[in-house]
């Protein structure tokens, strides 16, 4: 049996053991290992298993997963995205739809500090969705507004995907955190005109909220400049090589730290909660990894990625065409497996396709970061709708019906960025030539 065949039955062994309820970390490592003892032998496999899951528990470079994940776990604790939000309402809350319009600029100045989607569409429908249910804002546009914008932390830095991807890939992640701030505003501006433009079609959605005076505004405003002074130290110190990425991310949780201590918005509690969700979510990225570092070596010796460049490279169509053919790909993958999951499985094997193209891995690491976005609120793996679904008890198709709107804005997104590259590199390329 040819080296293909076994590296096709074994990515269909793998969706087997993902339809069985495997953990998806664990499903890789076993197709690995048995697809890998197959061609090799069984002592073989069993050395290459703890060789690749010793190598990633024990690397100082992965540290730099569960800093930024502290980081924005104690800023979700501390109330600092309440105070986002407040400055947000105070400024915009007066117009049609304005408490959404809102949340979607809290959540994205919460970016700065936040890097984890589940973790923003938690904190804001806890902070948010009260308030609009107090304006009479339809719950279907309140859950909605929450779970689509918790996708931002997965493009502006510090995104936790942008530094999985850059490990996977050993690209810069001081460049790719510069390449997603463009594309990050751009989606954050298409969620802002999708809501307005739904309020002016519909105005019972969103109903005004009260006026504030320039005084309570001007009040509000230190918070915002503190994490966007956090923000700068943190990017900053890494784009400058003040910092290498983990020390980025244990100044930064310093920072937020000393901050949320600082207006007494931390407890001992509230700190150990951060702490137990950081080491759940660090422990699930890194099994993730080792698991997609075993089944990578075993497609490296059957050659499944050079086999996939090869087939895409004969197809008689346009460059961009290909690009299309993987981001659905990645789009259908990521509707039925964890789109982190997925994103680490598939990336080893399109990512040469993609550098023969001529494409920047820069690029493409943003164009992957915003098909997430999409996939972690597109049926039915949506993670962020099942988040906000459980944290404001609602059901759950109330969520997708909010959700389905802000889609068209990101796919519009999505095409700019895919013809129009130099939008998400031109600010890596002027700041770190």
């Amino acid at each position: 049996m040819s080296f293909g065949m076994i590296g096709f039955l074994v990515i269909l062994l793998l969706f087997v053991f993902f339809l069985m309820g495997l953990e998806i970390g664990f499903s890789m490592a076993l197709a690995g290992f048995i697809g890998f003892a197959w061609i090799v032998n069984v002592d073989a496999a069993l050395n290459l298993v703890a060789k690749d899951v010793f190598s990633v528990l024990s690397s100082y470079g992965l540290t730099v997963i569960p800093m930024f994940v502290l980081m924005g776990q104690v800023g979700a604790s501390g109330g600092v995205a309440r105070n986002l939000y407040d400055c947000a309402y105070k400024f915009i809350g007066h117009i049609p739809g304005g408490l959404a319009v809102g949340t979607v600029a809290a959540a994205t100045a919460f970016k700065a500090i936040c890097g984890s989607s589940p973790a923003t569409a938690a904190t804001f429908a806890t902070i948010a969705v009260p308030e609009m249910d107090r304006y009479g804002y339809d719950r279907r546009l309140s859950c909605g507004t929450v779970a689509t914008v918790g996708t931002l932390g997965i493009l502006i830095p510090p995104s936790v995907v942008l530094i999985i991807y850059g490990i996977l890939t050993e690209t810069s992640i001081g460049r790719l955190f510069l390449a997603g701030i463009i594309p990050g505003l751009m989606l954050a501006f298409s969620f802002a005109t999708t809501l307005i433009v739904w309020c002016m079609i519909n105005p019972s959605l969103g109903p005004k909220g009260e006026r504030s005076t320039w005084k309570e505004r001007f009040a509000s405003l230190p918070p915002v400049a503190l994490v966007g002074a956090i923000f700068l130290v943190v990017v900053g110190g890494l784009m400058w090589g003040f910092f290498t990425p983990t020390e980025a991310g244990s100044v930064g949780t310093l920072a937020v730290l000393i901050l949320t201590a600082a207006k007494r918005d931390m407890n001992p509690k509230r700190f150990v909660q951060a702490v137990m969700e950081t080491l759940r979510i660090g422990c699930m990225v890194l099994m993730l990894v080792a698991g997609a570092t075993i089944l990578g070596h075993f497609f490296a010796v059957t050659r499944t990625p050079y086999i996939v460049a090869t087939w895409l490279e004969s197809l008689a169509v346009d460059k961009h065409v290909i690009i299309l053919i993987i981001i659905g790909v990645y789009l259908i993958g990521g509707s039925f497996i964890e789109d982190l999951a997925f994103l680490i499985l598939a990336t080893p094997i399109f990512l040469p396709v993609v550098l023969k193209l001529g494409y920047d891995p820069i690029w493409f690491g943003v164009m992957v970061s915003v098909i997430t976005m999409i996939g972690v609120i597109l049926p039915p793996m949506a993670i962020n709708a099942f988040v906000v679904s459980g944290v404001v008890k609602v059901p759950v198709n109330t969520v997708y019906k909010g959700i389905y709107p802000y889609i068209l804005g990101m796919v519009i997104c999505m095409l700019i960025l895919l013809f129009f590259p130099q939008i998400s590199l031109w600010l890596p390329n002027y700041i770190m030539p």
